[in-house]
């Protein structure tokens, strides 16, 4: 496929705002995950709550309140990125950047609250609840569109896990195909009723903070977070320190609803497209950032996938340990974490994973560590079988 330059990215996640923030937790070893305290909810697990979010959108982007939107406007505020897409603009119009997101379950937080609300003769919503431009999966799109004032192509998908990872190869298709110059991706999810609950009526919630790869292992916490890239075609004004999306790979196993196939078919198959497209052998790929949710079948199908294409060779961390699993917005937070290893030469480690699953064969890391990255692979895999994996490294 043709490189592209991330020319810009902004990172919001339990760690903090921007990437220093995440940078700088992930050289600590210092995770994000608290008892969960999100609203009244009587859940009994951890979780990665962004702070900064208690402030509404007001002026004009007031209709679109609701705290997947503010995440997404802090996101945006964060690492210059503003600075760059007026940039961008500039050198492209607006009517030539496309903007691709990903979201699981949008802000649907907003409607669990309106029901919260609702008449108690009537059952009707409260007057002010705006549905379309709060909790329809496309209203991160409408707002962002808006916000930046962008006027190219733009959908949202809802692949669960895998969305923020499906719309890089999206945006790759669309700027090859010539219907745009340059492309915004990423996305946003948020805490909510429907997935603290959800997860938790599937049995697959840890009791304490998550442990990925952990020989005692029991599930998932849950984070919310949010992250844009900025791609465009390679130009000389990209300095070295710029990271390239050298290839991206997508599956769908179809194996089952709620679990991955046992052997990693699909992930393999995402997987090694991915190296096929960015034209890389498994020995050039220097650190893979893993799905790693912590849970038991998972956990084990990935390592399955991993271990046969790369043996033990390559280290591997999954950065759920310190996040959370921040489901729809885990593939562009992956992203964004692969890009700060490339340009600072740190692999982070992996808190609260005590001792890895001794029938594990990959390369699992504990502790951070300092190397020169030159090429990560990234994966991201949602419910359905719905697989995506990418390669990013250093510009040539």
């Amino acid at each position: 496929m043709t490189q592209l330059a991330l020319t810009a990215f902004s990172i919001v996640t339990a760690l903090g705002a921007g990437q220093d923030a995440n940078l700088a937790a992930l050289r600590a070893g210092r995770s994000a995950l608290v008892p969960c305290r999100f609203d009244t909810l009587p859940i009994d697990a951890y979780a990665g709550e962004v702070e900064g979010l208690d402030q509404p959108l007001t002026g004009p982007w007031a209709g679109f309140d609701c705290r997947n939107n503010r995440l997404a406007a802090l996101a945006l505020r964060q690492d210059g990125f503003l600075d760059a897409v007026e940039a961008a603009k500039a050198r492209h119009s607006p009517a030539r950047i496309g903007l691709f997101l990903g979201t699981s379950t949008s802000g649907i937080w907003e409607t669990e609250t309106a029901y919260r609300h609702r008449a108690p003769q009537t059952g009707a919503l409260p007057q002010g609840f705006d549905y379309a431009r709060t909790h329809n999966t496309y209203a991160l799109g409408r707002f962002l569109r808006e916000y930046l004032g962008l006027g190219g192509p733009a959908f949202v998908i809802s692949t669960a896990c895998a969305a923020t990872s499906k719309v890089f190869a999206d945006a790759a298709r669309m700027i090859r195909a010539g219907i745009c110059d340059a492309a915004i991706v990423g996305g946003a999810d948020t805490l909510c009723g429907t997935t603290l609950f959800g997860f938790h009526a599937l049995g697959v919630m840890a009791e304490g903070p998550c442990r990925p790869f952990d020989a005692a292992r029991n599930g998932i916490s849950i984070g919310e977070g949010a992250g844009f890239v900025l791609l465009e075609r390679p130009s000389p004004a990209h300095g070295a320190e710029t990271v390239m999306l050298l290839g991206t790979g997508e599956s769908s196993d179809a194996y089952h609803m709620s679990s991955p196939h046992p052997e990693g078919e699909g992930a393999r198959a995402a997987m090694l497209q991915a190296l096929a497209a960015a034209g890389l052998l498994p020995e050039e790929i220097d650190y893979i950032n893993l799905h790693g949710t912590a849970t038991l079948v998972g956990d084990a199908a990935e390592d399955k996938a991993i271990s046969g294409l790369f043996g033990d060779k390559v280290p591997c961390n999954s950065s759920k340990g310190f996040t959370g699993h921040t489901l729809g917005a885990s593939g562009v937070v992956g992203a964004a974490f692969a890009a700060l290893a490339i340009r600072h030469g740190f692999i982070p480690g992996s808190p609260h994973t005590r001792e890895v699953d001794p029938g594990f064969a990959s390369n699992y890391l504990r502790e951070g560590r300092e190397a020169r990255v030159n090429h990560v692979l990234c994966n991201a895999f949602g419910f359905g079988g719905v697989n995506c994996s990418m390669v990013l490294g250093r510009a040539a």
